[in-house]
């Protein structure tokens, strides 16, 4: 069952800017509910002696207002290159059925809404990341620079409990365009990290 993946991961969510579910779980959402879209850029890993390198992963969560109120519909995107060994090994990492971190978060999931292959984009230039999924998704935030910052730097949150770390990069939704598996959203807020590792 032992397996590991390190890559890059971007999402946006439909709070204003910042998100108070970052800053905790039990803080409610702005509205009265978080979607939000999570990107994962596989760059290496295996899953159950499985190469995954170069896959990609993108999954959408509708939410009560209060995320550990559980009752989340969460859908999946695995990239259509995938074979169907790796679709496999990564909606059962995805789905939480192999442990890690989003093990830890099916108690909350009530419904898994859909599973599907598809085309997939993600880009990083600079403090600009995007996201396509088919025809379904396409959002692109931007890091976050404070004014006064001269060398560039975005805002880090640290100390934030995240699937995919306590150390990501403030962002700013550009634009989007998100409605799959019946959930949609006008993106606003985002973050960003240039690298995860998760492993169990």
């Amino acid at each position: 069952m032992a397996w590991n993946l390190t890559g890059s991961y971007v999402e946006t969510c439909s709070c204003e800017l910042m998100c108070p579910c970052n800053l905790s779980m039990a803080h409610g959402a702005t509205y009265d509910f978080c979607r939000v879209t999570l990107a994962f850029n596989i760059r290496e890993g295996e899953i159950e002696g499985t190469d995954i390198a170069g896959r990609k992963v993108v999954m959408i969560a509708d939410t009560p207002k209060v995320m550990t109120d559980g009752d989340w519909r969460l859908g999946l995107f695995v990239d259509d290159g995938a074979s169907d060994e790796q679709f496999d090994k990564l909606t059962k990492v995805f789905g939480g059925q192999l442990g890690g971190p989003m093990g830890a978060l099916t108690p909350l999931v009530a419904e898994v809404v859909g599973v599907e292959r598809a085309a997939i984009e993600i880009s990083d230039d600079g403090l600009r990341h995007s996201v396509r999924v088919g025809d379904t998704i396409d959002f692109e935030i931007e890091d976050v620079v404070p004014f006064g910052v001269e060398s560039g730097e975005p805002v880090r949150f640290n100390g934030m409990f995240h699937p995919v770390g306590s150390d990501l990069t403030m962002a700013e939704a550009q634009r989007t365009r998100i409605n799959a598996f019946g959930i949609s959203f006008e993106g606003k807020t985002g973050l960003s990290k240039s690298e995860f590792s998760w492993a169990a």
